[in-house]
């Protein structure tokens, strides 16, 4: 097997991985769930060997660091992207810019880079739906005006089912007014999340005068795809800004 560079994204739930091809773009791409699985049974899933791997991880560290002892035993080089406060024209709004998360610092590169491509000029709002969901604003000119941090309908039921057992983290299906529980979870909780997001661009276009492009990623974002028609879903956003950062790295 001819040694390549891949990119791999550690979440809280899943880990994301996908080589990167000579043009720089992301191939394929597999996600593995690392909650409670064995680590060695994670590694199976993993190359034999890789010329680099550039990881983005904001997960714990224990974690995180059992994968990086895993990497090195089959890499070449290992590439940990990190939160800048500029990137390009992009200036991230954060005093401490390290304390905004890889994951969406790359979501916002990778969403910004297809929005010159297809609508230039035009600001953008990046949510991402994972174990949180999180919102981005970027104006037009490339500035962070900051974000969102809230609880994703996934989570928002798994708390629920913890503190009330009857009340069950899965099932049932968004309705606008629901006449059994498990629709009445799902649709309260997907709900929470929509009017967020709703109120956010709605906000969004009263400061900028325009509205915003709005992003849709993350392993819950499939939930909410039919019920945001206006989302561009780009479900590998962080993997996407990723290889940006890689393609910069490897000329630096």
């Amino acid at each position: 097997m001819s040694l390549q560079r891949w990119v791999l994204d550690l979440g809280n739930t899943r880990l994301k991985i996908a080589p990167l091809q000579e043009s720089g773009e992301v191939g394929e791409s597999i996600a593995m769930e690392h909650r409670g699985a064995d680590l060695d049974a994670l590694a199976a899933g993993l190359p034999p060997r890789m010329e680099v791997a550039y990881l983005a991880s904001v997960t714990d560290e224990g974690l995180r660091v059992a994968l990086l002892d895993v990497l090195a035993a089959r890499c070449q080089r290992i590439s940990l992207a990190r939160t800048q406060r500029r990137w390009g024209d992009l200036r991230i709004a954060y005093a401490d810019p390290a304390r905004l998360g890889v994951d969406r610092f790359l979501a916002i590169i990778a969403a910004r880079a297809h929005a010159t491509r297809v609508e230039p000029g035009a600001p953008v709002l990046v949510c991402g739906v994972g174990t949180a969901l999180t919102l981005d604003l970027v104006d037009a000119q490339g500035r962070h005006l900051g974000g969102r941090i809230a609880p994703s309908p996934t989570l928002m039921r798994q708390a629920l089912n913890q503190q009330v057992a009857q009340l069950s983290s899965r099932g049932g299906s968004y309705v606008e007014f629901a006449v059994d529980t498990p629709d009445a979870l799902a649709s309260g909780c997907v709900g929470a999340a929509l009017g967020l997001i709703q109120r956010s661009l709605s906000d969004a276009g009263s400061r900028l005068g325009t509205a915003p492009v709005l992003y849709l990623h993350g392993g819950g974002g499939e939930e909410l795809r039919s019920l945001l028609p206006q989302a561009r879903w780009s479900p590998r956003l962080v993997l996407e800004g990723l290889a940006q950062w890689a393609a910069i790295e490897k000329t630096a």
